[in-house]
């Protein structure tokens, strides 16, 4: 065998022998995070936490989308009445808006929806899920049904 080709063996062989730790050290992750927050729970009768009051008054509406139900779009229509709906339109997945007119709108493509979550303009086929809503003490809590 002559040098160059032992030399190359040896190289070929030091990558070989090294590759494993560097996949090992490349697919380690350590986390300097907090640990995962608690699993949320559903309240015995049926509410969930969507956020605060102040939350939607500072924003005009309240979105959660990390809820057990699924999704949430809660929005203020009077003083003493509250609004909320699953927000996602069924025409292409685009979460709804809350606009001036008091309507949802779907920002990818106009569909619109009034106020109780019934389909006003396509191309969106079905309405919004609607939910109850209720204020207690400072949380907004939605319900489905």
């Amino acid at each position: 065998m002559k040098r160059r080709e032992f030399v190359s063996w040896v190289g070929v062989s030091g990558v070989i022998t090294a590759l494993p730790a560097t996949v090992t050290a490349c697919g380690q992750q350590t986390s300097t995070s907090q640990a995962p927050a608690a699993p949320i729970a559903l309240r015995t009768d049926g509410f969930e936490v969507t956020g605060t009051v102040a939350e939607l008054e500072q924003k005009g509406q309240l979105l959660n989308e990390k809820m057990l139900l699924g999704k949430a779009l809660v929005v203020r229509e009077t003083e003493n009445q509250f609004i909320a709906v699953d927000p996602t339109c069924n025409h292409a997945g685009c979460n709804v808006e809350w606009n001036a007119d008091q309507a949802f709108v779907c920002p990818c493509h106009d569909s619109k929806f009034a106020n109780d979550g019934k389909l006003l303009q396509g191309p969106a086929t079905e309405s919004l899920a609607l939910y109850t809503v209720k204020i207690e003490g400072d949380q907004v809590l939605v319900k489905k049904g």
